[in-house]
């Protein structure tokens, strides 16, 4: 672990250099990255979302269980009825009725060819594989506030060295121009140096609209527009040993590898609920009733009924609705295997590339600062050159252009440095709050499980809604 650290302090370094040169003078305003990751766990839209889908998926399994409960039904039912009979003697009877009828009818289901406990089963399964899903979504979110974060950083960087570029290529202009009144220039070398600042004008244009492009996105994901951003640190001391390491957790860890897991089991489960459709089911009925008729050629005018039954069914044949039921099941089953051997295929895959990813950009990181530093002493060299007549502008132009390239490479790498190693932390499966020890309360899917899993009754959610 120790060779992981050791490249921290030059990464800071470079990004206190490059990125908090263009710093606000309101330092209670900064925010880190761990702040904004923060906001982001808290506001995003996308993982709210997800969050209420999951708390949905939770009411699975109460109304699963509610196989295992009684049902209640109360019925009334009322009317106004004329009657008009002929009688032997061929006489008239009229008569306006007023019947009515009350009852209460409980059923209990003693046994449905085990559904209702598959049922239960499945629809526990279905909560574990939606957090693992959720999981997965909020370990996205932050890798996209981690990515919001560096890119304006590093936009913001690039803009204040194509600023400093564009000061320098003026003064390269000015100093050419007293030299040409001088006669110790051609007005090739002024013509060189004034379209040497026009692009540096059009690269400033383009970093200046790429940072408002990353700071629109920034507020996107982050829920509030940047203010001062401070210096981004890597997370390589969460991160494994080896690639060998990276690819084990994957496999093992990683949340969608884990959902896919819980997704073979449901579809298994579900194997059976399907083949109980073939087994006999029992169930028990109760039930009460108090009627009423005022008809005078009726013998009673009240009728009070109970009774409780008791009821054995066996399917014999259904048009093979249940066996085609069962057949499918099945292959879902079979579906959900392979999905899972390709889900740990991907994960072991971008383990892979994560892993390779984040080496290479230590190895561009430190290039690139090889690369500015070099650039730098050669650009003073043939400065000091120029000014005894050994260089031509055109040099100094193009030594100037190699700087500015290589302070552009040098700001990629270092945003590429941060991101590729929070890319890793996610692609072993351990990009959450937790184990970044974020300030902000993690969510807890279990809180909101338990509150409605063995509710009976209520409209109302937990929240109040």
């Amino acid at each position: 672990m120790t060779q992981h650290r050791s490249g921290v302090g030059p990464v800071l370094a470079t990004w206190t250099a490059l990125a908090l040169c263009c710093a606000l003078p309101a330092a209670a305003s900064a925010e880190a990255l761990p702040e904004a990751l923060a906001k982001a766990y808290q506001t995003n839209p996308q993982l709210n979302a997800e969050r209420a889908r999951q708390r949905a998926t939770d009411e699975n399994v109460p109304q699963a269980l509610a196989g295992y409960r009684p049902q209640i039904v109360a019925s009334l039912s009322a009317g106004l009825q004329s009657v008009r009979n002929l009688l032997p003697d061929n006489t008239i009877q009229t008569a306006n009725l007023k019947p009515w009828v009350i009852g209460v009818t409980v059923t209990q289901t003693l046994f449905n060819g085990f559904r209702t406990a598959n049922n239960v089963r499945a629809a526990e399964l279905q909560v574990q594989s939606g957090r693992e899903a959720l999981r997965n979504v909020g370990q996205g979110v932050l890798l996209d506030a981690v990515t919001a974060y560096t890119n304006v950083l590093a936009n913001q960087s690039l803009v204040e060295a194509q600023r400093s570029n564009v000061a320098f290529l003026r003064e390269t202009l000015a100093v050419t121009q007293r030299r040409l009144n001088a006669g110790d220039v051609t007005p090739t070398d002024t013509a060189q140096a004034e379209a040497r600042l026009n692009r540096g004008l059009a690269d400033l244009n383009a970093a200046e609209v790429a940072l408002a492009v990353s700071q629109a996105t920034y507020a996107q994901v982050i829920g509030n527009p940047p203010s001062q951003l401070r210096a981004a640190e890597v997370v390589d001391r969460y991160l494994p040993k080896s690639r060998e390491d990276a690819m084990t957790m994957a496999i093992r860890q990683h949340p969608a590898v884990m959902a896919a897991g819980f997704d073979v089991d449901v579809a298994s489960t579900n194997i059976r609920v399907a083949e109980g459709a073939l087994l006999p089911s029992a169930s028990v009925q109760g039930s009460a009733s108090k009627s009423r008729n005022n008809d005078p050629t009726l013998g009673t005018f009240a009728e009070d009924q109970a009774s409780i039954v008791a009821s054995v069914t066996a399917p014999i044949y259904d048009g093979g609705q249940a066996a085609s039921q069962t057949r499918q099941a099945k292959e879902v089953s079979a579906q959900s295997r392979l999905v899972l051997d390709q889900v740990r295929n991907q994960a072991r895959t971008a383990a892979v590339s994560a892993w390779v990813a984040n080496e290479g950009a230590k190895i561009a990181v430190s290039a690139s600062e090889s690369e500015v530093k070099a650039a730098t002493v050669a650009l003073q060299g043939v400065q000091r050159e120029a000014a005894g007549g050994q260089r031509t502008t055109v040099d100094v132009l193009n030594s100037q252009a190699d700087l500015i390239q290589a302070k552009a490479r040098l700001i990629g790498a270092l945003r590429d440095r941060v991101i590729a190693s929070y890319t890793l932390l996610s692609a072993v499966g351990h990009l959450d709050v937790k184990t970044l020890s974020l300030n902000t309360p993690d969510y807890l899917p279990d809180v909101h499980y338990q509150q409605v899993r063995d509710a009976w009754h209520g409209l109302r959610t937990p929240s109040g809604q």
